[in-house]
């Protein structure tokens, strides 16, 4: 099992909103594959979506319809920074690995 401090934050939150976070040793394991898999889908989302603010910013859309984008940009960053800092720690321990060599 791996330390505390290389616990994998997952793109996903609990019911009560709170993080989850997986412990293994297995990269390739089915939790570790399902996260990769879920952070690849909400950066894609958030890519979708930024570019549809862009376009809907350059046609001066109504603003019905920029509430919602906001809504769902919103979500987007949020799951994206999920992601960013999953792997920001996930990088950080293989720095710490390297170095240990």
């Amino acid at each position: 099992m791996t330390t505390s401090n290389e616990l994998r934050l997952l793109p996903w939150t609990g019911p009560d909103g709170k993080p989850c976070f997986l412990s293994t040793d297995d990269r390739g394991g089915y939790m570790s594959r399902l996260a990769d898999n879920i952070e690849s889908v909400q950066l894609g989302t958030a890519t979708e979506l930024l570019d549809q603010a862009v376009d809907m910013l350059a046609a001066d859309t109504a603003p019905d319809d920029m509430w919602l984008l906001a809504k769902n940009l919103t979500g987007a960053l949020r799951d994206t920074l999920r992601v960013a800092t999953s792997r920001g720690h996930r990088l950080d321990s293989r720095s710490t690995d390297h170095r240990l060599r």
